[in-house]
């Protein structure tokens, strides 16, 4: 698994509120693009099948840097969230 993928679930995927806003987001067919903002990464929903995930860095200037950036297919995203939140003992969505 990317080192971006396992670094976006450890920091995002840390609490049931957190998991369910973003397992509603990513599944969500009323939202068919946009940007979800969680603690550190952006999910950026192209549509509603493809995902980009990346850290973004704002500093006091309102310099704004992206120093990587993964691609990812839906059905895999929710497969990974799930996962998580089952190691971590949420409840899942299914």
């Amino acid at each position: 698994m990317s080192n971006i993928i396992e670094k976006f679930l450890d920091d995002e995927i840390s609490s049931q509120e957190l998991y369910e806003s973003i397992y509603d987001f990513v599944t969500s067919f009323h939202i068919r693009s946009g940007e979800f903002e969680a603690n550190y990464y952006i999910i950026k929903k192209m549509d509603s099948d493809n995902f980009f995930i990346f850290p973004e860095n704002i500093y006091p200037d309102n310099h704004r840097e992206i120093p990587h950036c993964i691609s990812i297919y839906k059905d895999r995203l929710v497969s990974l969230i799930n996962a998580h939140a089952r190691k971590q003992a949420l409840v899942i969505r299914e």
